[in-house]
């Protein structure tokens, strides 16, 4: 959760739900303030929609015309609660309007289709014309946490989902137009396996932080 990388430009995330809006709009107005092409693409759950983060996030970002991309990955769950029996509203990226910035819904499980709209909404930034909102409506297969056993959701509603995932659909995509091989595609899978057993292995074997780390890294 608390991952961050500031080598690679990624902020990290913390525990508080959508505090991630105020700081992504704040990197994104450091970026306007330096004069800069950078934009800002800021990830957030439907939970978040509700929170005032949200609202004075998208609020501040729309009045500066900011450099940034507010992500909705609607998974259509909060924790246990069904995100249609919180939200009047079917399409989340309607509420951009209250904004006055463009919002658009996509298929959250089409790589295809988010690149295309959020490459549109990242041309719009970097031209000056403010933020973009732009919903993926996808699914979480598995619990909030681990130790969920989501008892709360219909089986058949995850067994459905799951037939929708985006990696073989994207998969059979680079297969059909020649992109990649069945042959390039093993090697890849191969060699993502290995470096994901690598990095458990470094874990595992990487010896404990000692008492006096505690406080670094730690501003507040």
């Amino acid at each position: 959760m608390h991952i961050a990388d500031t080598d690679l430009h990624m902020l990290g995330a913390n525990g508080i739900v959508g505090a991630g809006i105020p700081i992504a709009t704040g990197a994104a107005l450091a970026s306007k303030v330096r004069g800069t092409k950078e934009v800002t693409l800021c990830f957030f759950g439907d939970g978040a929609n509700n929170t005032c983060r949200y609202h004075e996030g998208l609020n501040m970002g729309s009045a500066m015309r900011l450099p940034i991309i507010y992500i909705i990955e609607n998974n259509l769950w909060m924790v246990s609660t069904r995100t249609e029996d919180v939200m009047n509203i079917t399409d989340l990226s309607c509420r951009a309007a209250a904004y006055g910035i463009p919002g658009v819904s996509v298929d959250g499980n089409d790589v295809l289709e988010i690149c295309e709209k959020v490459g549109e909404a990242v041309e719009r930034a970097r031209n000056g014309e403010g933020p973009t909102l732009v919903e993926c409506r996808t699914y979480r297969w598995r619990g909030h946490m681990e130790g969920d056993p989501q008892f709360y959701k219909p089986q058949e509603e995850i067994d459905e989902w799951m037939k929708k995932d985006p990696i073989p659909r994207y998969e059979k995509y680079l297969l059909e137009n020649g992109v990649y091989t069945e042959e390039m595609m093993n090697e890849l899978k191969q060699k993502m396996l290995e470096e994901v057993e690598a990095a458990v292995k470094f874990a595992e074997e990487s010896p404990s932080p000692s008492p006096e780390e505690v406080l670094e890294d730690v501003f507040a």
